[in-house]
């Protein structure tokens, strides 16, 4: 039952087309700022309430936020609405720890074979997704990365680790026919594009040495847009693009419109697929949207629009029979299927401290990046002025200054109050806080849930 590439599809055992539709499961087991309401990145954050709780309370929090944010009635929403695969975003630190390199954590596997299990019961594949490498592997909060620098080119050391973190994950689930496949880099930012390829090569060769069998999900260079790295089709490999749409950040504009002076409508969302996929279409291999999704207001006008260009790339993905996985399952109420409640536990406690990081756009994702711009606007004129030549990698000055000053510096000062906030708990308030993340105590976002069940259940496999 294993999936196996046969020429532009996916395929069954039997040789039937399998087009991998679903979701993302960020903020599980690579926690992410805008997804759960912490600041900054996650180890930081997790130092920080292991020194309010203590080593022992912070294990059992954290724990319990593992087990409740997925579990079985995750498993079958997702089942219901017709959903066939769940990518699944891992950080290596929950495998193997930073001062005991190469020294597998077994315990870590726990929740990922648990999950995985759960899927499998509802015939739902698994892509596991390594989206924090050791090093950061891009230079942003999503690889646990605490500055802008993708350490992970840079030092061999980083590399071995990962490539010893694959081959111990393909042994453990080479046998297993309900994981679709492995994403073993997520998002990659190799500045100068000279490492990235030989390492992909590299990786490629001992994961097929461990398990020839599994599917390979390859995201390209620069946030998986960028595929002139490759330097030959792999074999039995999907080459991975992410399509987010302009006008669906949280600085985007009107839909249709301009978002930051570059009009975006329904053709340019065709457009910017299709440039997207060049590669894959070039080489005849199977076309999979690893992460796309439009960020949600509150505003019904805009969000109208939000669904708008969700529906356009949905029928866009299913002109070129494209599989995808949506962006993101789960959170505190910005983009996922469902979210936690407000007026439970964790945004009671939590809720004024996520309004300020919104206030002062600490998060990337979900700045509008108009936040505080009596202060930031100054300073964005100065670089502009002062250095008009200046292009750092991946997006440019605009986007960088706004990296440095927003989502590092002020990120990281509110790091303190949000871990205070765990002070004076006893345990059954923090495990309250983690079960406010059970499907049981989430809202639902129905016109999502309803737009996403309509297309999953329209035959249009």
């Amino acid at each position: 039952m294993t999936l196996r590439v046969s020429g532009p599809q996916l395929v069954a055992a039997d040789g039937t087309p399998v087009r991998l539709r679903g979701v993302g499961l960020g903020g599980w087991m690579n926690m992410e700022n805008f997804i759960t309401g912490y600041p900054a990145n996650e180890s930081t954050m997790r130092d920080a309430v292991r020194d309010v709780l203590g080593e022992e309370r912070a294990a059992l929090f954290f724990d319990r936020l593992l087990t409740s944010f997925f579990g079985p009635d995750d498993a079958a929403l997702l089942a219901a609405m017709g959903a066939n695969c769940v990518r699944i975003p891992v950080n290596y630190r929950h495998f193997e720890s930073d001062d005991r390199p190469m020294e597998i954590i077994e315990d870590g596997f726990r929740h990922l074979d648990r999950v995985i299990g759960l899927l499998a019961e509802r015939r739902i594949y698994s892509v596991i997704d390594l989206h924090a490498l050791p090093g950061a592997q891009n230079q942003h909060w999503h690889s646990d990365n605490p500055t802008h620098v993708a350490s992970f080119w840079r030092h061999r050391h980083f590399q071995d680790r990962a490539v010893h973190l694959w081959e111990v994950i393909a042994d453990r689930y080479k046998d297993n026919p309900w994981v679709a496949g492995y994403n073993p880099i997520n998002e990659p930012g190799d500045v100068g594009g000279r490492v990235i390829g030989p390492f992909y090569d590299r990786l490629v060769k001992a994961l097929r040495a461990v398990d020839p069998a599994h599917v390979l999900f390859l995201d390209g260079n620069t946030y998986s847009t960028d595929f002139s790295i490759f330097r030959e089709v792999y074999e039995n490999t999907v080459f991975v693009c992410h399509d987010y749409a302009l006008a669906g950040f949280a600085h985007g504009g009107p839909y249709p419109g301009y978002t930051r002076g570059e009009w975006v409508d329904r053709g340019e969302l065709e457009r910017a697929f299709e440039k997207r996929t060049t590669f894959q279409r070039q080489t005849g291999t199977p076309l999979w949207v690893g992460e796309f999704g439009p960020v949600y207001t509150g505003d019904p006008a805009i969000d109208a629009q939000r669904y708008q260009i969700l529906a356009d790339q949905l029928e866009i993905f299913d002109g070129y029979q494209a599989g995808w996985s949506l962006w993101t399952y789960k959170d505190v109420g910005l983009q996922g299927l469902v979210h936690a409640d407000p007026e439970g536990p964790y945004l009671r406690r939590f809720g004024d401290f996520v309004a300020k990081k919104k206030r002062l756009g600490a998060d990337r994702w979900g700045s509008t990046m108009e936040e505080s711009s009596d202060v930031l606007a100054p300073l964005h004129r100065l670089v502009e002025e002062e250095f008009p030549h200046w292009e750092p990698y991946p997006w440019g000055a605009r986007y960088q200054t706004d990296d440095l000053l927003r989502h590092i510096l002020v990120a990281q000062a509110l790091v303190p109050e949000y871990a205070a906030l765990f002070g004076g708990l006893d345990d059954s308030e923090l495990l309250a806080l983690a079960d406010s993340f059970a499907l049981a105590g989430c809202a639902r976002r129905d016109r999502l849930i309803e737009l996403l069940t309509a297309n999953l259940t329209s035959g249009a496999a």
